[in-house]
């Protein structure tokens, strides 16, 4: 077995993200405004035997600022343990209250 990072890797991160996305109200939305049918060709999303279409979310801008995401995803919610403490429920509601 490799050695284990001291870090979440980019790959762990897209993953749970797409997850994320997966499982979205805006993706949705999206499907259902579209009446789950590719909006190209018309075509029809279906799980018949022997016939299934998928139809998938594209995003038309495209992601192309994953390093920008990452990056912000390691300075806010991935830091370093040094910047985390751990706390109970009641000390931890108080510190958003005084940040407030």
């Amino acid at each position: 077995m490799g050695k284990k990072l001291t870090y979440t890797p980019n790959t762990r991160i897209r993953s749970a993200l797409r997850q994320l996305f997966l499982r979205s109200r805006e993706r949705a939305a999206c499907l259902k405004a579209s009446g789950n049918c590719c909006e190209a060709c018309g075509v029809k999303a279906s799980k018949a035997k022997g016939r299934e279409v998928s139809v998938y979310v594209h995003h038309k801008d495209g992601i192309c600022n994953w390093e920008e995401i990452f990056e912000v995803i390691r300075k806010n919610l991935l830091c370093p343990p040094e910047q985390m403490q751990a706390l109970c429920k009641e000390c931890h509601e108080k510190e958003h209250e005084v940040k407030k």
